[in-house]
């Protein structure tokens, strides 16, 4: 089966609502953008990868998708993460694609990191990649693509595994360290700009003050 990663982008404008006690919206913008560009980047680089959809219709998110030639399948309603994914499945199933969904938020992720889930895929089943927190999911390979529906959230990780379970197919848990790396709340941007490397996003968020900011450290 031929196979798609797809990366759902919700309208930017409005992006990263959680960090609003640290950065006001045009800096959440632009720092959603820069870890966006971080993804595109390591897809682009990455040699034997599968084809790739932005599900979107987000205007960077498609000046991006035009830049890489990556497809666009486009995600009118807006309404969020979880119905974007669960069109561009049926659009995948329709194609017989096998899907990888990750999100546009995880700027130290690394091709390495993507070709280990292929590799660590079975042939009808899952891969689930756990965030950091063991709360969210970072990335969800599906094989057929409608094998099990997706619900995007702060708490998405055990529900993912227990739907994959409940398919009756082989199930992988692979744990990822760029991959585990998301940026939702002031805890997580602090922990990008001190974590090793020179990624966009880390490079912008080492240029923000947040040192006035005594809620930029979240224990």
């Amino acid at each position: 089966r031929a196979r798609m990663i797809l990366i759902p982008v919700k309208n930017l404008k409005d992006a990263k609502q959680r960090l609003a006690s640290v950065l006001d919206q045009p800096e959440r913008t632009e720092l959603a953008r820069a870890m966006l560009a971080d993804v595109t980047e390591a897809l682009a680089s990455w040699k034997g990868r599968p084809e790739v959809a932005m599900v979107t219709c987000d205007s960077y998110a498609l000046s991006l998708a035009c830049k890489y030639g990556f497809e666009v399948i486009a995600d009118h309603r807006n309404s969020g993460e979880t119905d974007a994914i669960e069109m561009a499945t049926r659009v995948c199933e329709a194609r017989e694609l096998d899907t990888l969904v990750i999100p546009g938020d995880i700027p130290l992720v690394q091709a390495w990191e993507l070709q280990a889930i292929y590799d660590a895929a079975p042939e009808v089943g899952a891969v689930l990649v756990p965030a950091g927190d063991n709360r969210g999911t970072n990335a969800v390979l599906r094989r057929p693509a409608a094998l099990f529906p997706l619900h995007f959230g702060n708490d998405s990780f055990k529900p993912h595994v227990a739907a994959a379970k409940a398919s009756g197919k082989p199930c992988v848990i692979l744990p990822l360290p760029g991959l585990a790396v998301d940026v939702d709340d002031p805890g997580d941007l602090q922990k990008l700009i001190h974590l090793p490397g020179e990624t966009r996003a880390q490079r912008l968020a080492r240029s923000f003050n947040l040192r006035e900011y005594p809620m930029a450290v979240n224990e």
